[in-house]
Order: C-alpha cells, then sequence, then structure tokens
C-alpha cells in the first residue's frame, strides 16, 4: 500500500497536486450546493475545504500553488470583463449615472468602515491585522476578484501573507447573510410595500418604450408622401421605421429604400414602440392588413430568425450592409442577449445577435447564407480571442503608474489588467476584427474553472495557519468587523437612495446586490419581484463596481502596506 501513502504525501508529484485539487474542488462545490435557510455559499465553499486540506497539511510545493491560483484569477477576471464589456459604456445611461454613484459611494462607505474598526478595535503595531482586515472587507463584500487583487499587491510589496485569505474566510459567510438582511431592514424603515413597487413598475414598463419594437399595419392617406420613396419619408418624420411588406393593387411587395408609396396602399410597418404614433399620424391610420402572399405563389414572402455566425459581419451596421437594396429584404428587429431591439440602420451586429428577417424565401435564403446562421459554429469557443485578450491584459497590468505619496507604482497587475481589456475588448473588439462572443454556458464554465483554482490554492495555502490566526486569535472580533463592513454602508445607501432619490425598492436590491458582486442576493431580488428590475439594478451597477473593487484593493494595500 506505500503507492497509496506516496500518492497523498509526495508533494513532487504530478498526480499527488492533481488529486489535491481534484479533491479541494469537488468537496467545495458539493458542500457549497447545501442551503441553509434557502442560502448557499456556492463555489466560494471551495476556499473552506482548501483551509482544511491545508491545516491537514494535505499540500503542494508553494510555486505550483502559486501559479495555479494566479492563472484562475486571470481566467476568471478576463471571463467576467468580457462578459459585462458590452454592457459597461451603456451601463451610464438614462438613470444608470444616479445608481453607479450610489453604488460607488456604497463601496468607498465599505472602505471606510473597515478603516474605522482596524484604528478602533486592534494593534495597529501589529503587521498582521491590516491584511486580515482586507481580507475581511472583501469576505464582508462577498468580492472574490478584489481578494485576489489584494493578495496579488501584497505579494508585490512584503512576503506572503495568508492572513488576508484568513479574514476573507472570517467574513463571508456572514457577508451574505447580512446583504440580504439589511435589504429587508431597508424595506421596513422606509416603509415599502411591495405590492405598490411592483404596480409601479408596470407603468414605468408602459412608458420606456424607446428600444421595443412595434408592428402595426398602416393604410397610406397622407398625399404629401405619395412619390417620395422609404428613405426619405424616414427622413421626413425624423424616425427611424422599416416597411417590411406593401399591399398595391393587390399585389404584395417586397419594398426597399427607393420604394415609392401610394395612396391607398397598405403598408406592414416596424418601428420604436416610442416612435408608433408619430409614423402613424404621418402616414395614415391603422388597419387589419391580410398578409397572404397572393399574386406571386411561387416565391413566398417569409419570416424568418437568422443567426449571425460570420466573423466577418462582426461590427457592421445595418445600412453598410445595404439589405434591403442589394437583396430586397428587411431587418425588423435583433435579439440580443434576451432583449429585443428595434433594428436602427446605425446598430451594430455583433456575433451571436439573432436577427428578423422578412423577404422573399431565395433572398432570405441568401442573406442567411452571408450572416453564417451555423448554431455549430456558436458553440466552438473562440479560443484564440480569450487568451489574445489575456497576453494584452498582463502587459497592461505590468505596467507601472508613479502616484505622487505612493511608496511604490501602481501596476494593475493580473486581476485589474485582463479585466479593463476585457472590458474594451468585449465593447470595441469589433474594430479590430475580433470575435468577441461566448456562449453563457462557456463564459461561465470558464469563470467557474478558473474561480474554483484561484479558491482552492488560496485557502490551501492559508490552512496551514488558519486555525492559531483565527479559531485561537481574534476570529470572533473579525466576524463582528466583517458584519458592520456589510450591514452600515447598505443602511446608508439604502435608506438615500429611497428616501432621497425615490428609487424602486426591487431597482435599489438589484443596485445593492450588483455593488457587493452577490448572486444570492440577486436571486433572493429576483424571487420578490416578477419583473426585470432587479436584474436591470443588478447589471447596471455591476460593471463599474467589480472594476471599483478590483482597482482599489490595490490601492488600499499598495498605499498602507507598501512602506
Amino acid at each position: 500500500m506505500d503507492w497509496l501513502f506516496n500518492l497523498f504525501t509526495d508533494q513532487d508529484s504530478i498526480a499527488h497536486i492533481a488529486l489535491l485539487y481534484s479533491l479541494v474542488i469537488a468537496a467545495g462545490v458539493l458542500l457549497g450546493k447545501l442551503k441553509v435557510g434557502g442560502i448557499s455559499l456556492g463555489v466560494t465553499f471551495v476556499l473552506f475545504a482548501g483551509i482544511i486540506a491545508g491545516h491537514l497539511h494535505f499540500t503542494a510545493p508553494l510555486s505550483v500553488l502559486t501559479f495555479v491560483q494566479d492563472f484562475g484569477l486571470m481566467l476568471f477576471v478576463f471571463c467576467i470583463g468580457l462578459q459585462v464589456g458590452p454592457g459597461f459604456f451603456e451601463s451610464f445611461r438614462k438613470g444608470g449615472i444616479t445608481l453607479n454613484l450610489l453604488s460607488t459611494a456604497l463601496i468607498v462607505l465599505n472602505i471606510a468602515v473597515m478603516f474605522g474598526c482596524y484604528y478602533l478595535f486592534f494593534d495597529t503595531n501589529d503587521a498582521h491585522n491590516l491584511p486580515m482586515m482586507i481580507g475581511t472587507l472583501y469576505g464582508a463584500v462577498t468580492n472574490t476578484p478584489g481578494l485576489g487583487a489584494a493578495d496579488e499587491a501584497l505579494n508585490a510589496v512584503a512576503d506572503s501573507a495568508p492572513q488576508i485569505a484568513s479574514g476573507y474566510a472570517c467574513a463571508y459567510p456572514l457577508g451574505v447573510l447580512g446583504i440580504i438582511g439589511t435589504t429587508i431592514l431597508i424595506r421596513v424603515i422606509t416603509r415599502t410595500r411591495l405590492q405598490q413597487e411592483e404596480s409601479l413598475l408596470e407603468g414605468e414598463e408602459e412608458q420606456n418604450a424607446q428600444e421595443k419594437p412595434h408592428l402595426m399595419t398602416l393604410k397610406v392617406t397622407n398625399a404629401s408622401i405619395v412619390g417620395h420613396k422609404l428613405q426619405k419619408i424616414s427622413e421626413m418624420i425624423n424616425r427611424d421605421f422599416v416597411c417590411t411588406r406593401i399591399h398595391h393593387d393587390g399585389l404584395l411587395v417586397a419594398p426597399n429604400k427607393d420604394t415609392l408609396l401610394r395612396l391607398g396602399d397598405e403598408a406592414l410597418i416596424v418601428c420604436a414602440e416610442a416612435d408608433a404614433e408619430a409614423v402613424r399620424a404621418f402616414i395614415g391610420p391603422e388597419v387589419s392588413g391580410k398578409w397572404e402572399d397572393d399574386g406571386q405563389p411561387d416565391q413566398p414572402m417569409i419570416s424568418r430568425r437568422v443567426v449571425v455566425t460570420n466573423p466577418k459581419i462582426n461590427g457592421k451596421t445595418l445600412v453598410k450592409l445595404r439589405l434591403s437594396s442589394l437583396y430586397g429584404v428587411n431587418v425588423t428587429r435583433i435579439t440580443r442577449q434576451g432583449m429585443d431591439l428595434f433594428a436602427g440602420k446605425n446598430l451594430h451586429f455583433h456575433v451571436g445577435d439573432r436577427i428578423m428577417v422578412v423577404g422573399r424565401a431565395d433572398n432570405v435564403e441568401r442573406v442567411a447564407d452571408m450572416m453564417g446562421n451555423s448554431i455549430k459554429r456558436l458553440d466552438t469557443p473562440n479560443i484564440a480571442t480569450i487568451f489574445i485578450g489575456i497576453i494584452m491584459g498582463i502587459l497592461f497590468g505590468s505596467v507601472p503608474f508613479q502616484i505622487p505619496g505612493m511608496p511604490v507604482p501602481l501596476k494593475l497587475g493580473i486581476a485589474g489588467g485582463p479585466l479593463i481589456i476585457a472590458i474594451l475588448i468585449g465593447r470595441f473588439g469589433h474594430h479590430m476584427r475580433l470575435v468577441t462572443y461566448v456562449s453563457s454556458s462557456a463564459n461561465m464554465m470558464l469563470r467557474e474553472v478558473g474561480l474554483a483554482l484561484f479558491l482552492a490554492s488560496v485557502g490551501i495555502k492559508a490552512g496551514d495557519g488558519f486555525w492559531e490566526t483565527v479559531a485561537a486569535g481574534d476570529g470572533l472580533k473579525y466576524v463582528g468587523c466583517g458584519f458592520l463592513i456589510t450591514v452600515i454602508p447598505i443602511l446608508i445607501i439604502g435608506c438615500l437612495a429611497r428616501l432621497r432619490f425615490r428609487f424602486n425598492y426591487f431597482t435599489l436590491m438589484g443596485m445593492i446586490a450588483g455593488t457587493y458582486t452577490d448572486p444570492p442576493a440577486l436571486a433572493f431580488a429576483n424571487a420578490c419581484c416578477s419583473k426585470e428590475a432587479p436584474a436591470i439594478g443588478y447589471s447596471t451597477v455591476y460593471p463599474l463596481s467589480m472594476f471599483l473593487r478590483i482597482f482599489t484593493a490595490q490601492l488600499i494595500v499598495l498605499s498602507c502596506c507598501g512602506g
């Protein structure tokens, strides 16, 4: 049985290292699925499994642990950046600026409460206390990438300090519970009624129709537009619309931008819901049209969903493709990440978009071939783009930025560099002919693998001195401080957002979950609301919050621990 003993004790063996990570990750993931009060810790439980393994001296060489930790972190944050990139800059639109400002204030308050607890309750002369408090901060706000960034920065300016992971482990469980509990407390303090908030959301949905496509059949009665081309009419109305079919003298016509409208024509119009009234008033009244393909049965008019999978189409606009004039078809709407968008002429196509194409069957087939329309191609991840982005992120993260008053130059490192590059590639990659599409399942898989490797490595490294640092030391004090870091900022900003800025309570719940980058809190918010408000609030602040959590982690460490 020596082979079995060696398998668990020979730390230089590849089989031993593979077994170590497999056991820690499998145990952590399985235990993380256990729910207490309907809440689970998820993949974060891998950290605790790693701590137990490290405490039992079931470990690996430090160089191996460090490499796996850093590689997992890079993979994790890059996939996050790639996911949030397309919506990062759009998140500052209507209402988004205020939400992001409140989110930023919440992050600043988290840091302020952390330093307040540090100076009030701990010996500032003990070099171990500050790393523990920084770890406690990121456990309290349930932000693992921030933990990774802080740990990386600390290793750059001082000896490895596993206390940062110990502090994270102390604060994380109550952090998850504290976020949810405090949002409930805000509801009590502000006397919020959930049914009333949901009714308000229904009213807002009726008014928010700027990008929602609207379909209607109009009879041309305005003599002033007769003889004008469709493109000219669109310019005259100053509204963007698509005419997909026209009934003229009993025949069904597939129009393009040069088609002329005549009195009595019935036109099938698609436009943004907000523009429907203006288009209707200018062209003519709405009628109930029947769109059989009478007159030309050999070439029926069809509408078909086509998937953009051709990399050459990535980033091009509808007006540049000239589908109407060249192919005689019209694109009426685009479905992107589950949302239906009106196909405005300046809207960019992205690989993964699903577009509605209307026209003659043979022409629609030609457009489908041009767009790619291959689901199988979408299932293949663009690995080259991912690793090109990681290369660029490492280079960018290694550039030193000298900031006055800081003992060492600031480097974004392997957490901040790949994150920023991924955000930029996700938003502007099509300009560089980079196909950034990764299916949601593939992105989630890469993120989870990277996160599990990172957490397992951090836990194993921290496990050796965890008992002495936490259980036999000031562990309960760190747990209490973590709870204060979680709760106090949410109470202040949450009540301010409700009472001063009058944000809908469900939007507020999503904003808090997004600022703390906490999926369990978002799941709780979604369970309370039948609308999309929590998800919208979450996605509005999540990109900037993730960036600030990582960036401030490095700032805190380099400014306070660099000396």
